[in-house]
């Protein structure tokens, strides 16, 4: 049997096509993809390539649907159930896996990537992924938009545990994309102050709809590190989020952060800008904390659904465009034109 799937067959070589259809062993489930989002990594991943990824492949990791088929051995779920799929999957036997850490493993599985993605009409998930990965129902009260969405909620989650936010903070997050904007309300949320930054007028005008920011700067039209230190009193952030692929702005976090800052490079770069140049000297006298930030962990998929579902977090104003999986190509044009917040693809 065949299904539908928008295939990456080369870079910025996208096509939908008819490919076979999965097929389910004993210990595997077939789900019916409803709802699958656009990351910016996958416009990477089109753009640029992945060591993870081979072409051809089917790409999407933001992913929601119904569960179609499931093996004879398979217990946690029955065909019908609502079910949101996380990226990260953990091997579940290195050293990271067992710390629980999965997002760490040095073999670093992932649904679309080694394994295929979300943007077909169907998606298989294999033993490792059904028992050990980012697989957990939906109610029905949550659409299977709101599901997909879990995924970068996810994330932004494992990112701000490890940055420590407590209330009080002063938060700066550079980026005013799905990713900034969300991450901003959750950050409100833990009774932070929130500076949000953003280059493109246009989008941050739409943040500022539906953002709880505490002071808003476009950094196209001033100085964003001048304004946050005048929003500090000249002493910087506590905290500072690069929600935003810009080696620039990696660079300027420094200028932002009060000594003893957390900074975080959220934002992942593409292979030509990977190369960014820092001045320790400010880390060093500043005792400045920095980390990455990548993926998430099944555990953090669970809270980020249960936070949807509960209406704590509320993702329904980032879902800004729809497109059926025959309209694929134009649904990347349109994530990758940033007019819009979170776009997402119905197989």
């Amino acid at each position: 049997m065949k299904m539908k799937a928008m295939v990456v067959e080369d870079y910025d070589k996208m096509v939908v096509k008819e490919v076979e259809k999965p097929q389910v062993d004993d210990n595997g489930v077939l789900l019916r993809v409803r709802a699958c989002a656009i990351c910016g990594s996958d416009l990477r991943i089109v753009h640029s390539g992945n060591s993870r990824v081979n072409f051809p492949a089917i790409i999407g990791h933001e992913i929601s649907g119904e569960v179609a088929e499931v093996g004879k051995n398979v217990t946690k779920y029955k065909v019908g159930d609502r079910l949101a799929i996380g990226g990260d999957v953990p091997c579940g036997e290195c050293a990271f896996c067992e710390a629980g850490i999965g997002n760490n493993c040095q073999i670093n599985y992932a649904v679309g990537y080694q394994f295929q993605g979300g943007f077909a009409e169907y998606l298989p998930l294999n033993r490792l992924t059904v028992e050990l990965g980012p697989v957990h129902k939906i109610p029905d009260n949550m659409s299977f938009e709101e599901g997909a969405l879990a995924e970068p909620l996810a994330c932004i989650l494992n990112g701000l545990e490890l940055l420590s936010v407590k209330m009080g903070d002063n938060v700066v997050i550079v980026g005013a994309g799905p990713i900034g904007c969300i991450m901003s309300n959750v950050v409100k949320k833990m009774g932070a102050r929130v500076l949000l930054v953003e280059y493109n007028k246009q989008r941050l005008e739409f943040a500022k709809k539906v953002v709880a920011a505490d002071v808003f700067v476009c950094s196209a039209e001033e100085d964003m590190v001048a304004r946050v230190l005048a929003e500090t009193g000249g002493l910087g952030a506590d905290v500072v989020i690069t929600a935003c692929p810009s080696p620039a702005v990696q660079q300027d976090s420094l200028k932002m952060a009060i000594n003893r800052a957390r900074i975080c490079f959220f934002g992942g770069l593409s292979k030509e800008k990977e190369n960014v140049v820092l001045n320790t000297n400010v880390i060093h006298y500043k005792e400045l904390i920095i980390t990455g930030a990548h993926g998430a962990m099944p555990r953090h998929h669970r809270q980020a659904i249960n936070l949807i579902a509960s209406n704590i977090i509320d993702v329904k104003p980032f879902i800004t465009q729809t497109f059926a999986l025959d309209d694929v190509v134009a649904a990347f044009a349109a994530a990758e034109s940033r007019e819009g917040m979170r776009v997402v693809v119905n197989p």
